[in-house]
């Protein structure tokens, strides 16, 4: 079991790529699967986040609060303006552009944890990055989201706060009590969370790639386009600002991927939940959860080569 878990993990990018094309030419085959399973689901995987966080998490944001303090300012300035910036540059209609911005003002995903690992980054790093910048969602996500899309859309910001605390938060902290008060369920739970965050992804992108399909085949590529552009670029400027800031190698890869990979799962979410009237909303975030899978695993191949 633990030898497929450990397949499932390391072709992640695969699975997803290959489910978001089944999902788009087959759309029946997950369309039966309602939307609302998307926030559950997600709960599911930061509850594996909380198992796997520890106090040595949480005592090395303190060690090292310059190092958090660049990464999040970088997490939550970077990918939130490049995505201002490519909804202007490609005139993208207000669904899309909607979506493209709840993406850029989401935390770091955890998938770029295991990421930082594959590329021999600096781990704890990523880990504190990851664990402090989805603590600041709250109140930093709604917060982008209506000074950069408030002009378009109304955005519910109380709303938004309150879904990603019980979305994201709750389901850590659950997830930090059991590894305080059930440890030895814990440790035997632990080894299989990177698969089952990885089909839980793989099921997020699944279903909502099934329900929008047809929109999707309509304006894809142009999404595609700019989902890539997102990503590509939040990874270079990543590593740009850690070697202008003349951190060590290590660092620089961890603050690549942290700014690149983003928690489009929870992008996703947010659009199907409180942007219901923009259907659209919720394809980039789909899209996105594809693409940096793949180009986390490029970046690692090369990261590691270094």
């Amino acid at each position: 079991m633990k030898t497929i878990c450990h397949y499932i993990s390391e072709y992640m990018g695969v699975l997803v790529l290959l489910a978001a094309v089944v999902s788009l030419w087959w759309p029946a085959s997950f369309a039966w699967i309602d939307t609302w399973v998307i926030n559950p689901t997600l709960g599911v995987i930061m509850f594996g986040m909380g198992l796997t966080l520890s106090p040595h998490d949480f005592r090395m944001v303190m060690s090292r609060p310059k190092d958090i303090v660049i990464g999040c300012l970088a997490q939550f300035t970077v990918m939130p303006l490049l995505a201002l910036a490519l909804t202007w540059a490609f005139s993208l209609p207000k669904e899309l552009a909607l979506g493209v911005i709840l993406v850029g003002c989401c935390p770091g995903g955890t998938a770029s944890n295991v990421i930082t690992f594959l590329a021999k980054g600096d781990l704890a790093l990523s880990v504190g990055m990851t664990a402090t910048s989805t603590l600041l969602a709250p109140v930093l996500t709604p917060l982008l989201v209506w000074l950069m899309a408030g002009t378009m859309v109304d955005v519910d910001t109380v709303g938004m706060l309150l879904s990603i605390v019980y979305v994201v938060i709750a389901p850590i902290v659950i997830g930090l009590l059991c590894q305080r008060f059930l440890p030895k369920i814990t440790q035997a739970i632990v080894p299989y969370l990177p698969a089952l965050s990885s089909i839980a992804i793989t099921l997020v992108v699944c279903i909502v790639v099934s329900h929008n399909a047809s929109r999707l085949l309509v304006g894809g590529m142009i999404v595609v386009l700019v989902v890539v552009l997102h990503n590509i670029c939040g990874l270079g400027l990543g590593y740009l600002i850690g070697r202008v800031l003349g951190l060590a190698e290590a660092k620089k890869k961890a603050l690549s991927i942290e700014v690149g990979m983003q928690n489009s799962g929870l992008a996703t979410s947010l659009a199907t939940l409180h942007f219901a009237a923009y259907p659209l909303a919720a394809i980039p975030g789909a899209v996105f959860s594809v693409w940096h899978n793949i180009s986390g695993a490029i970046a690692a191949y090369f990261y590691r080569k270094d």
